[in-house]
């Protein structure tokens, strides 16, 4: 069957605005770098160095407000400030409700306060005031021009306000509790690790970094990380109904909560001293290739292009990259080889930079429990992609992109062969 025959179905995103993205980043860190700009400040800088650009690919090239799924008619005279009036207050109190529960989760976790966190604390109390003063205008010019205006947002603040303003929806309430959950979590993450990682590439020297193969991977290795973490940080900053960037479903699933939390502080389990520590007694790959220049440069170099993929799977959301989330399916760039590039290039990555099969403890206890160890993880990773295959496939899109993959997909393929299971069916697999 050829290509033209059974096309992939069209993505969510286009190509353009992760391109737009990733050239206005790439700007700011050049000009970051000329300057020595590498304070915390010139991290979140970079964040709207990358985001503009694609607010602005996303409204003006791909016109993404005039979406069906948006759910704003452009065509139909707004409502009148006074049919609405009721409503968006219903929803101002939801909103302002939801973000007080997220403050005071804040506060008792005491981990917000110290590290890199702060950072984000510090943030957040700055821009409280901002938000909440926004956040009046803006329900309100949205629910004029909604098809329909009684949302999530709206079920959580009947539940919040109680009797007076009806009985709220729960199925509704739940999915706007998991939503802001998601955003809570993560963002205050991302925004902790944006001026580590940014000041990791403005602080390189050039001459450093074309010294050797190890320092050349090393650089452009933490050039790939810089540019996920920017990226994604703006996937969760603009969750907006107008961008077309805004939460369908969060995963209604516990089994996929609690796989995506272990990966993250301060629940990780894969980290220095963890239960799932793949390092005891072990060395990163260039203390393995130390006087071997043609390994360090096979190596090094493959390294690197694993670490591209991965941030080329971040790049190509634009501004809708979440976990837990579903914001619209991609089928574009590398999700049109695998349906998750960014897990199969980590967990390779992590096998071939920290050679668990290898220790300089010269245990063999430790060479076996580092294997075992990572290969846990790898399971654990597996396990996330499959609670992300029940939560996507209630998509019919999302369905015929994974039928289609199996059909066509370079990696499903490859492991159907593997495995003997020869021409694939129509097996789920998740996309993110």
């Amino acid at each position: 069957m050829t290509a033209s025959a059974d096309p992939c179905p069209r993505s969510a995103v286009s190509h353009g605005v992760g391109l737009a993205g990733l050239a206005g980043l790439g700007l700011w860190a050049l000009v970051a770098r000329h300057f020595g700009m590498n304070g915390p400040n010139a991290g979140f800088t970079a964040v709207i160095a990358c985001g503009l650009p694609m607010v602005l690919w996303s409204l003006l090239v791909d016109k993404v407000h005039r979406n069906a799924s948006t759910n704003i008619d452009w065509q139909a005279p707004p409502r009148s400030w006074r049919a609405i009036l009721d409503i968006s207050l219903v929803k101002i109190a939801g909103l302002w409700a939801t973000w007080l529960a997220i403050a005071i989760f804040y506060c008792l976790a005491r981990w917000y306060w110290s590290g890199n966190y702060r950072y984000s604390m510090d943030l957040f109390m700055g821009a409280a005031p901002w938000l909440l003063a926004f956040s009046l205008p803006y329900v309100a010019w949205l629910d004029r021009r909604l098809t329909e205006p009684k949302d999530a947002t709206y079920a959580f603040g009947q539940w919040v306000i109680g009797g007076a303003a009806g009985k709220p929806d729960m199925s509704q309430v739940a999915n706007h509790a998991r939503a802001w959950a998601v955003k809570g979590f993560f963002l205050a993450f991302m925004l902790s690790i944006v001026p580590g990682n940014f000041a990791s590439v403005v602080d390189w020297r050039l001459d450093h970094a074309l010294a050797n193969p190890v320092n050349l991977a090393a650089f452009l290795i933490a050039v790939m990380f810089m540019i996920d973490v920017c990226m994604a940080t703006v996937g969760y900053l603009l969750t907006m109904k107008p961008l077309d960037s805004h939460i369908r479903s969060a995963n209604p699933s516990l089994a996929g909560w609690l796989a995506a939390l272990i990966c993250y502080p301060p629940f990780v389990l894969m980290g220095g001293g963890g239960p799932l520590d793949y390092h005891a007694g072990g060395a990163e790959w260039d203390v393995w290739t130390q006087g071997h220049s043609a390994l360090q440069w096979l190596l090094g170099g493959w390294l690197v292009l694993l670490t591209a993929l991965y941030a080329w799977a971040t790049v190509v959301f634009g501004i809708r990259f979440s976990n837990l989330t579903h914001r619209g399916i991609l089928t574009h760039g590398p999700y049109r080889w695998t349906r998750h590039p960014a897990y199969l290039s980590k967990n390779l990555f992590w096998w071939f930079s920290a050679l668990p099969f290898l220790t300089v403890s010269g245990s063999l206890t430790d060479m076996v429990r580092n294997c075992a160890m990572l290969a846990v993880t790898n399971a654990v990773y597996y396990w996330r992609a499959k609670t992300e295959e029940a939560h996507l496939s209630t998509d019919p899109k999302y369905r015929a992109y994974s039928q289609w993959m199996e059909r066509n997909g370079p990696v499903p393929r490859f492991f159907a062969w593997v495995t003997g299971r020869g021409r694939a069916t129509a097996a789920v697999v998740p996309a993110e």
